[in-house]
């Protein structure tokens, strides 16, 4: 096992698009950036990425590789393929050591690493998940517009999916899989606009390679579909931030101020694992990561 510290400016725990844009403003500010990472993206099995502006359209691996190579460009930049498993601090400086036994040293950390999806434990679910089981009408909603459409959630965040949807089809129902838990407004606006709920349990998802073509219940019954919207429970895909007391939101995201920087000084988060999760959100948190963590070294070092 190696033992030998490497130091930087900066460690990029997360190697994907928020990270990237990040390390591109630091190396451009001319930071020695370290990008960490595992190669095991959540958006892997979406076939294509939409409201990106000048990547509509684009395969998610494509844009995120265009990224690395022009981030790389930059010699002030260096990628490592490999696991962030813990880190400390010491004398203001953190010490991150790695799957493979590296350890690594820099005055602040941005955590860029995403979250891990739940899957509920319907068959057929995992295999559509991010094909044809969708979580943003934003990212995707166009592509299956005016088509049979379901959304698989309860309570508050079924009735903000179908307010959404139901501007892309009226071909909508809304699969509860249990007791339906809607209070009486909610109710009386899916009703007025004719959309259907389900109650009954999902026994799986039928699909052709990932792409859906309907919900079957445990009566047997089968309701066909086009598109379905979930949004599974998630988790931080690194436990690292949590275990140095970084603290998470209502919803299990990473707390930030206004410049990215959680409740630990000198820590930061962006994408998906503390805002909107989308392409274009996690390049837009990890550029202004990427600013303000120049911006504080900047100053640190012209008022030392």
């Amino acid at each position: 096992m190696e033992n030998t510290k490497h130091t930087f400016d900066v460690i990029i725990v997360g190697g994907s698009y928020a990270g990237l844009s990040a390390a591109m403003a630091l190396g451009r500010s001319l930071r020695n950036v370290l990008i960490i990472d595992s190669g095991f993206p959540c958006n892997r099995q979406t076939p294509h990425s939409h409201n990106f502006i000048t990547q509509d359209g684009e395969k998610p691996k494509d844009i995120a590789n265009k990224a690395k190579a022009q981030v790389l460009n930059y010699t002030t930049v260096t990628f490592h393929d490999d696991i962030a498993m813990k880190m400390q601090k010491s004398d203001n400086i953190f010490e991150l050591t790695t799957q493979s036994g590296k350890v690594f040293s820099a005055k602040k950390v941005l955590f860029a690493t995403g979250l891990k999806d739940m899957m509920p434990a319907i068959p057929g679910f995992a295999d559509c998940w991010a094909i044809s089981i969708l979580h943003c009408p934003y990212c995707h909603g166009y592509e299956v517009k005016k088509q049979k459409t379901g959304i698989l959630a309860n309570g508050d965040r079924a009735f903000h999916y179908v307010q959404l949807v139901s501007n892309l089809t009226d071909k909508l129902t809304i699969f509860t899989n249990g007791k339906a838990a809607f209070n009486a407004d909610q109710y009386q606006s899916i009703q007025k606009n004719n959309i259907q709920i389900v109650e009954q349990k999902i026994d799986l998802i039928e699909h052709d390679g990932g792409k859906i073509s309907g919900i079957r219940l445990e009566d047997g019954t089968v309701y066909q579909l086009n598109a379905l919207y979930s949004g599974p429970a998630f988790e931080q895909h690194c436990k690292i931030p949590v275990k140095l007391g970084c603290e998470l939101t209502e919803l299990g995201l990473l707390k930030t101020d206004d410049f990215r920087q959680t409740n630990i000084p000198g820590i930061y988060a962006c994408g998906d694992n503390s805002a909107l999760r989308s392409v274009p959100a996690a390049v837009s948190t990890g550029s202004l990561a990427g600013a303000a963590i120049n911006m504080a070294l900047c100053a640190e070092i012209f008022n030392s």
